[in-house]
């Protein structure tokens, strides 16, 4: 069972949360891991890099001079890939790098890097976390407050939070999303997670299903 602290906005602690990372994932898996963070970053590829073939490059395909008797060596097209200007032997074309893991997959993988991060004390929670309006400065002087300033840190909320995504969007190494949007990339990328009570609740709810 894991006691992680309470805190407010000004930095003091105010309670503390009891969890057990094994009522999320009872192994922690490297494999599936890796594997979950490395389809997501396959994902976001562009896979648009191209070079052209000898088929594809300008230049006449008469053969440059006759087989036998130059003393040369043989020549056919100058479109040849051994040629300045020709074409490129191994020609890159465009491709697609998307794939999926199972959705079962998936989740055990999100579930795993959440409990991870709770063995290795790099998530904090906060009692509450809500704004009327964008407040960068009032953000980072939370951050600040908690000890987050510097590293990377990932801020989640129960449900989606306008005011709070705004409120982050411009502080350097930090990012934000709601439980439903958390995934083995966003949780382990992140030096820290910061997560609200609620969103702490909505994460065991989740882990039921």
């Amino acid at each position: 069972m894991a006691k992680l602290k309470v805190f407010d906005r000004s930095g003091a602690e105010v309670g503390t949360y009891d969890i057990d990372p094994a009522e999320l994932a009872p192994r922690i898996n490297k494999q599936l891991l890796h594997d979950a963070v490395v389809m997501y970053q396959a994902n976001v590829r562009h896979g648009a890099a191209k070079t052209k073939s000898r088929a594809e490059v300008a230049g006449s395909t008469r053969k440059m001079y006759r087989q036998k008797g130059t003393g040369n060596a043989r020549a056919g097209s100058r479109r040849s890939g051994i040629r300045r200007g020709g074409g490129h032997i191994f020609a890159k074309q465009p491709r697609n790098y998307h794939y999926r893991l199972p959705r079962k997959a998936i989740k055990t993988a999100t579930r795993m890097a959440i409990a991870s991060k709770i063995m290795d004390e790099q998530i904090l929670v906060i009692e509450d976390l809500s704004f009327e309006a964008p407040r960068t400065r009032e953000m980072a002087s939370i951050l600040a407050a908690l000890g987050l300033a510097e590293g990377s840190t990932h801020v989640t909320t129960a449900e989606h939070d306008k005011n709070v995504y705004l409120s982050v969007r411009n502080i350097k190494k930090v990012t934000a999303s709601e439980v439903s949007g958390l995934n083995a990339l966003n949780v382990l990328t992140p030096r820290h997670l910061l997560v609200t009570r609620a969103a702490m609740d909505a994460i065991r709810e989740q882990a039921k299903r």
